[in-house]
């Protein structure tokens, strides 16, 4: 694909020019690099995966509404490079499916023909405030999700009616409004009212079926996470008829993976909304051995009373906390899997992990979005004897 005609001014993607070989080199050495400087002792350090798509592959995209220029027309897109007041139009972006850019355009042109205002960040006035669409890859099912402040005059029905005039590749199965007054600017849900078809899309992962809400979380290339949890899972040796925990587990992917084969499976995750999900989509699979804790991982892992066999740890960015971790270490597992979504707290934890008698055997990086910054790694450890 050409350059991106929005490089210059949308912050998104950093490696636009550069050659895909390139980018993997860039992403292994950060990598390579980190380990070094912890002084990480690895037996096995494995090449880069790449991603199986380098371009369409996001399946959530979440915009927002305001102008390029301080009383220009109104924009719909990304916060523009190093100017977090300016939105710039996406309406070309290579990292999604070509839907979300009509969809994107559809919804401007629209709002711009109504006259609406979008909600300005200092006045506190105004009514368009974000669009959220979202889609499964293996479903081909989209959700829309228009984000706005409580401002009376919008038509409802006009819009819904505009969408479904649209000619997309993928099947729209809900258009969704959210209500927020909230200050700040994110995405909040004061209240969600469903304006057409439902309220959530279905995916299917691993062989298991998803039902995604409009504010869940999930995997954002949901291709490439296959081939990383594939691999995770390959590196127990054995987890058939153990208890498997899974900590910070999401919506429960990787838990209810390891239940298929193992005992019991116990995933543990803060985001409550997250567990809900979770455990409507392990009914929904069939599945009775899987418990869903919500809550800090330290603060479950003191009151759970199952112990682990096997532990897979999958934290957010910031890593996990040094009394987390102490838990961890406390039921001497043999294995422990880690999946990082940052180098930075990966090589942190994995130094406090190899002080605590854990040794890394073999680590993975994994390209799972191209042209970003961002690289994801797996690595196993075992207790050394």
């Amino acid at each position: 694909m050409e350059i991106c005609k929005h490089d210059q001014l949308c912050g998104g993607c950093v490696y636009q020019g550069v050659p895909y070989e390139e980018q993997l080199k860039i992403k292994e050495q950060e990598v390579l690099r980190l380990l070094k400087t912890k002084e990480i002792t690895c037996g096995e350090i494995l090449p880069i995966e790449p991603s199986p798509s380098q371009y369409r592959y996001r399946n959530k995209m979440e915009y927002t509404f305001g102008d390029m220029e301080k009383g220009g027309e109104m924009t719909l897109g990304m916060h523009r490079k190093k100017h977090f007041m300016s939105i710039v139009t996406v309406d070309e972006c290579q990292l999604v499916h070509e839907d979300f850019n009509k969809i994107l355009r559809a919804t401007l042109d629209f709002c711009q023909q109504e006259g609406y205002t979008f909600y300005h960040k200092k006045s506190h006035k105004g009514l368009l405030r974000h669009l959220v669409v979202r889609r499964g890859v293996h479903t081909n099912e989209l959700l829309v999700n228009l984000i706005t402040s409580t401002e009376p005059g919008f038509d409802e029905e006009g819009y819904v009616r505009m969408l479904l005039e649209l000619e997309l590749e993928n099947t729209l199965v809900g258009v969704l409004r959210t209500f927020n007054d909230s200050l700040a600017d994110a995405v909040k849900c004061d209240e969600l009212k469903t304006l057409w078809g439902r309220d959530y899309y279905m995916e299917k992962i691993m062989g298991l079926d998803f039902k995604v809400s409009a504010f869940s979380f999930f995997q954002t290339n949901v291709e490439a996470v296959e081939h990383l949890y594939s691999y995770a899972l390959g590196l127990i040796d054995d987890f058939s008829g153990k208890v498997a925990f899974d900590l910070f587990c999401g919506t429960g992917t990787i838990t209810q993976t390891l239940a298929k084969k193992a005992k019991k499976a116990v995933g543990v995750e803060l985001v409550e909304e997250a567990v809900d999900a979770a455990k409507a989509n392990a009914a929904l699979n069939g599945l009775d051995n899987c418990e869903f804790i919500a809550g800090d991982v330290f603060e479950v892992l003191e009151q759970v009373a199952d112990k682990p066999d096997v532990i897979v740890v999958d934290p957010p960015r910031m890593g996990i906390a040094p009394k987390a971790l102490d838990k961890i270490i406390s039921y001497g597992v043999e294995q422990i899997v880690y999946i990082s979504c940052n180098p930075k707290t990966l090589v942190e934890n994995l130094y406090y992990l190899q002080y605590y008698g854990y040794r890394v055997e073999c680590l993975k990086p994994f390209d799972n979005f191209s042209g970003t910054k961002h690289v994801e790694s797996v690595c196993r450890l075992s207790k050394i004897k």
